[in-house]
């Protein structure tokens, strides 16, 4: 059975950046339903059992079932996503990376400058719902790419790349305080961000 990830911070705890009602409508309600409904349609798939996440959605063609598969699209990917997402925001995170996933971003992008940049323009310029990501390969290749709805990288190339780090341009994760705003989401997103658990899961996409 798949848990939502327990928050290491209070529900107010990214204030001001990003509000207390966003924070418990999001983890409460939005988050809380995707895993439900994915629980949900695991138990009607008995070939999923004991499957991680990761290997579910990177294989999702496998499901015979389209209605399920379709299911578990949305639902998985909202489950993992969003555990991603609480996961790398931290009040008062490490603001910037460092270690071997700074020396990647510079020769990759020329620096965390301008990672941030194309993060942003990913993040803003994604039509409708959906998220921006920051991924890797096991050879410690980064993209930036973004997906419509809750698909995420793991769903293409049979999971070639792992998302590091996440930036939910879901309604739901901004419009409370910033109303239709979303740039000024974005720009506040990036002053939540935990480097370090950006970093770890890093390391552990490439070393495992």
């Amino acid at each position: 059975m798949f848990e939502q990830i327990k928050l290491t911070y209070g529900f107010d705890a990214l204030e001001p950046y990003i509000d207390t009602l966003t924070m418990e409508t999001h983890y409460g309600k939005h988050h809380a339903a995707y895993t439900a409904n994915l629980n949900k349609a695991v138990e009607q798939l008995p070939e999923l059992q004991g499957k991680t996440i990761e290997e579910i959605l990177s294989n999702l063609d496998q499901i015979s079932d389209a209605a399920l598969r379709t299911t578990v699209q949305n639902n998985g990917g909202g489950f993992y996503n969003h555990n991603l997402y609480f996961a790398i925001m931290a009040p008062g995170g490490s603001k910037e990376p460092t270690g071997d996933l700074l020396q990647k971003i510079n020769a990759q992008f020329g620096g965390y400058d301008q990672l941030k940049e194309k993060l942003t323009a990913a993040a803003n310029g994604r039509f409708g719902s959906g998220w921006a990501w920051l991924s890797t390969d096991a050879q410690g290749n980064l993209q930036v790419t973004s997906t419509p709805n809750q698909d995420n990288p793991l769903m293409a190339d049979g999971g070639k790349f792992t998302p590091i780090l996440g930036i939910d341009v879901w309604e739901h994760a901004y419009y409370l305080k910033y109303k239709n705003l979303r740039g000024d989401y974005v720009k506040a997103f990036f002053e939540v961000v935990n480097w370090d658990e950006v970093a770890a899961r890093y390391a552990e996409a490439v070393n495992s």
